[in-house]
Formats: C-alpha cells, sequence, structure tokens
C-alpha cells in the first residue's frame, strides 16, 4: 500500500473521530444505516421484526401523507417541513425511499431560517451523498459567506475539495481562515476556532505526505495547550503511517489518557489495528470537545403546533412523532 493510499486512510480517521468538527446535528447517521437495513442484506428478519416492521412503516407513511396535506394548505409550515424531514429521514434509514425525497424540505427550512446553517449543512451532507457535489460545494459556501469560522461547513468543503483532487484549494481555504482569524475574532470572540481549523490543515497535510509540516502544525498545538488530546493522536497517526511505531506508541498512550472517556477505546482501536485503506472507519460522528462534552446526537423534539392530517377530510389526527430539534450543543457562530 503506498504513502498516498494511507494518508487518504488518515484523513478519514482524522475526520470521522471528530477531531475537527463538534457535530451536534448530522444526516450521516441515517444515511449510514442504510446498509445495517435487513432488507438490504443476507439475515432474513423473523415474523415477529417483519410485522413490527410493517406497522412502523404505515405509521411512518400515515404520517409523511398528513404532513404533505399540512403543506398543501400552508407550504411555509415550519413544524409540517420538520415533520416532514423527520419521517423521510426515518424511511431513508428503513431502506423505504431516496435520500432525494429530503432536499425539499431542507431547502426550504434553509430558505425560511437564513440565520440558522444547521439545515444549511444538512442539505449539504444530503446533497454530498447524493453524488452533487456543486450543490453541496454552495450549500457550504454559502454558510461560510456569513460564519466564516463554522467548522461543520469548513470541514464539509474540505472533505469536497480532497474528493475532488484538490488539495491546494483545500490548504488555501484552510490558510485563509486562519489569516482571518485574529480580526474576526477581535470583532467577535470565539468567532474562527484556529486549534480546530489547523488541526484540519494538518490532516490534508498528512493526506499530501507533507509529514513535517503536519508534525509542526500538531506540535504547535500542544505547546500552546498540553492537555489537548487531539494533535497527540494526530501526531501519533503521522507517525504510524511512517511506519515509526516505536515513536507513535507513547503519544498513543498520552492521547488515551487525556481524552475523554468516549473516545478512549476509540484511540485504542487505532492504536493497534494496522492500516488497511479498504476497511473504513466507522460512519458515526461523534461530539467531541476539550472539555470531555458526551456526544450529542440529533434528537427530536415534541409537535405541539402542527400534526399530520389523516388522508381525508376529518380532524387532523395528533402526532406522537417528533420533528428534528435543535441541537443542544451548536457549532460556534
Amino acid at each position: 500500500m503506498s504513502d498516498k493510499t494511507s494518508g487518504r486512510w488518515f484523513i478519514k480517521i482524522v475526520l470521522v473521530l471528530g477531531l475537527v468538527s463538534f457535530l451536534g446535528f448530522s444526516i450521516f447517521p441515517y444515511l449510514s444505516a442504510i446498509q445495517a437495513n435487513p432488507s438490504s442484506s443476507g439475515t432474513s428478519p423473523t415474523p415477529a421484526q417483519t410485522e413490527t416492521s410493517s406497522k412502523k412503516l404505515e405509521e411512518l407513511k400515515a404520517q409523511e401523507k398528513g404532513y404533505e396535506l399540512v403543506l398543501q394548505r400552508e407550504p411555509e409550515n415550519q413544524t409540517a417541513l420538520k415533520g416532514l424531514l423527520q419521517v423521510r429521514l426515518e424511511l431513508v434509514q428503513l431502506g423505504q425511499t431516496e435520500v432525494k425525497g429530503t432536499i425539499e424540505p431542507l431547502e426550504k427550512l434553509a430558505k425560511l431560517n437564513p440565520d440558522q446553517p444547521r439545515y444549511n449543512i444538512l442539505l449539504a451532507q444530503a446533497k454530498q451523498y447524493m453524488g452533487d457535489r456543486e450543490g453541496a460545494a454552495k450549500a457550504y459556501r454559502t454558510i461560510l459567506g456569513t460564519n466564516a469560522g463554522n467548522l461543520d461547513a469548513l470541514q464539509g468543503l474540505v472533505q469536497l475539495l480532497m474528493e475532488e483532487k484538490r488539495p491546494e484549494a483545500a490548504i488555501g481555504l484552510l490558510q485563509d481562515t486562519l489569516k482571518n482569524a485574529p480580526a474576526a475574532n477581535q470583532t467577535k470572540a470565539g468567532t474562527i476556532d484556529t486549534s480546530s481549523v489547523q488541526l484540519l490543515l494538518g490532516a490534508v497535510y498528512a493526506d499530501q505526505r507533507r509529514y513535517d509540516e503536519a508534525i509542526a502544525i500538531y506540535d504547535g498545538l500542544t505547546k500552546n495547550n498540553a492537555k489537548d488530546w487531539r494533535p497527540i493522536f494526530a501526531k501519533a497517526m503521522v507517525f504510524k503511517l511512517q511506519g515509526k511505531n516505536d515513536e507513535a506508541k507513547p503519544l498513543f498512550t498520552a492521547a488515551i489518557d487525556l481524552a475523554p472517556p468516549q473516545f478512549k477505546d476509540r484511540i485504542k482501536e487505532q492504536s493497534n489495528n494496522p492500516i488497511d485503506s479498504k476497511t473504513p472507519p466507522s460512519n458515526s460522528t461523534p461530539n467531541p470537545s476539550n472539555s470531555g462534552e458526551k456526544d450529542t446526537k440529533p434528537t427530536p423534539e415534541k409537535d405541539t403546533k402542527s400534526t399530520p392530517e389523516k388522508d381525508t377530510k376529518s380532524t387532523p389526527e395528533k402526532d406522537t412523532k417528533s420533528t428534528p430539534e435543535t441541537p443542544n450543543s451548536t457549532p460556534k457562530p
């Protein structure tokens, strides 16, 4: 396996472990679950599982129709749009609909909430999954146009540029972000998290086999904050890529000691596993922070305002399902 292939594997590890982005919401958990869908695997479901799945599917289809009826009368009803999005995501997870069905409600929610970047993030992720790189890049750049320090958008756009084999464009984007950080942070403190941007830049350098530049970044970050486990882990991974296992071992140990509990096992796994580009890392996206916050997955909120209608002219039924909720842990503005 070439160094180049190993480098690509490395950047995936850095991004998937959540070293850079503190995602509090993501469409990818729903999308990654498609691969685990029993209908697409070789395992036959039991009769009980089939009955439960059928009931669940009927409920979701009824809710989808109800939300669609509400939106026919009120196209900008945000509660109905969120409900429709949630239902379609669950149908995607069950393998019963296509990802493209989430695009329309996401586009409307993004337009109706220009000051809330999470909808454009979800929209970009959906388009990225569908292979619409141009549409995804446009969504990410829309966010960065008003918030240059949005880590979710930065990470997403860098990933797209790397997929398009444009590493210099990715490096330029990150260097420009760091260049503009002092002025942005002077205007509003915390606008751009320079440590996280540097971590992402180091990952791109490692991907391009510019190991010395990557290590210099990680050493600088550790010098500024000796308790941050992320640059220590990243440096260990660079050494591992270079075959310097003796140098990597104590760094892995130090990263394990410093990391929040939810990441210790992950780090141990990466320290022990051989580098194999054919075995990609988990698709889950943790939500770490230097202070050791627990992961925050997107959780639904109770819908008390607008409920999906039955497919008749009768009174709308009460919706006991949920709609996507504004995450408790969101990227810094």
